[in-house]
């Protein structure tokens, strides 16, 4: 299977005053992640609000990402569709731009039934010579994929992991690298030997999460001490904490675009809190 690094970032994407794509400020903070903790990034993935963006920007952050990564870091792509003609498409521009992994998620809405998500995902692997994951997350998608559905899309040639975002689905599947879609249970999937996390608080506190891969002895540790933040992330929908998280850290990643609305006065002095009882305010005023 592609090593494909342990800590991923599923990194947001920023904005300017006028909701346009601020390139440049993507480009600062996918440095800023790699220098942080991470093996690699997840571009235009939930976090990276990949549904109000045209598949011309789409694939403009794809490419910078593939453009500007720092040496030994890696780059996947969402690529996730409804439409299995679409997913192809984007599947195969993405990997012209030179990514080197997929992330697929299951379709949305339409609620395809085990055969069809077997027909999408075939079709999916004949447009890429990249390894591709899945991404299991019913929350968003409304579908679940069982573990021995899993198992049995891995015999797609291609097909070499899951973004398991299911926590209750979260065990070690034949065929497939299992990574932590949620960031709580990043240990967990380390601990049964899974591949590692795409995550979203490691936009901040990476450099700990790294750790949680590198000292597996002291992975316990740093887990508790982190779930605070874990858990504040989902105060609201992602990626709006994260987004407000970094703004308040002095990281320009500007506001959401509709539908999704920027933190409200509660949810925002939930997350300062807990930055502040981390000590990441005060550094950032340091610097």
């Amino acid at each position: 299977m592609a090593d494909l690094g342990a800590i991923l970032t599923a990194i947001v994407t920023p904005f300017d005053d006028d909701l346009r794509l601020d390139e440049d400020a993507f480009v600062a903070m996918h440095r800023h992640v790699c220098e942080h903790g991470s093996h690699g990034v997840v571009a235009c993935g939930s976090t990276g609000e990949a549904p109000t963006l045209s598949d011309e920007e789409h694939l403009r952050v794809v490419e910078l990402a593939c453009a500007e990564r720092p040496e030994g870091t890696t780059v996947i792509a969402g690529t996730g569709s409804n439409d299995t003609a679409h997913a192809c498409h984007m599947t195969e521009r993405a990997t012209e731009l030179g990514v080197d992994g997929i992330l697929s998620v299951t379709p949305y809405y339409n609620k395809p039934n085990p055969r069809g998500l077997i027909r999408h995902y075939e079709e999916i692997a004949k447009a890429t010579d990249k390894p591709i994951l899945l991404y299991n997350i019913p929350s968003r998608s409304v579908i679940d994929i069982p573990n021995d559905l899993l198992a049995e899309l891995a015999q797609i040639d291609g097909i070499e992991g899951v973004k398991q975002a299911n926590n209750d689905n979260l065990a070690l599947v034949d065929g497939l690298d299992v990574y932590a879609g949620n960031d709580e249970i990043l240990a967990r999937t380390l601990d049964i030997g899974g591949a590692g996390g795409i995550c979203v608080a490691s936009h901040i506190v990476g450099d700990e999460m790294r750790r949680m891969v590198d000292e597996p002895d002291s992975r316990a540790e740093i887990d508790a001490s982190l779930q605070d933040l874990f858990a504040v992330m989902g105060v609201t929908t992602n990626p709006i904490p994260i987004k407000a998280a970094l703004n308040m850290l002095g990281h320009r990643v500007g506001g959401l675009r509709l539908p999704l609305v920027e933190a409200d006065d509660h949810e925002s002095a939930e997350i300062r809190g807990v930055l502040e009882a981390h000590g990441l305010l005060g550094q950032q005023a340091a610097r």
